[in-house]
């Protein structure tokens, strides 16, 4: 299982294109250094996505995000690269169904 959706599907409505919740928790140093901020930038730049960044009491944060899975992809991809603010140790994502609950994508 690759981090992009290309050659994964063999229709042009295969997975590439599907719409999905993917959901991550980002361990590491990633509260009190903007990341929330620079994910919602990040998820904006890609466009397409609604959903969230938040801080959760154990110093993790959570982002959900709901779009295509390719570019749910694109967002979780640089959640893991490193080219994020603070430090990031590991991402942890799980994938479902769209919920539509939200409009945008917000720091919560």
């Amino acid at each position: 299982m690759g981090t992009r959706a290309e050659g994964t599907g063999g229709t042009e409505s295969g997975a590439a294109g599907e719409t999905v919740r993917m959901t991550a928790w980002v361990r590491g140093r990633v509260q009190g250094v903007g990341f929330r901020w620079y994910t919602r930038a990040n998820a904006l730049r890609i466009g397409g996505l609604d959903g969230f960044a938040l801080n959760l009491d154990d110093g993790r944060v959570q982002v959900v995000a709901e779009g295509t899975r390719d570019r749910c992809e694109r967002l979780l991809e640089w959640l893991r690269t490193g080219d994020t603010p603070g430090r990031v140790d590991g991402v942890t994502e799980i994938w479902g169904t769209p919920r539509g609950d939200y409009e945008g994508f917000a720091i919560r």
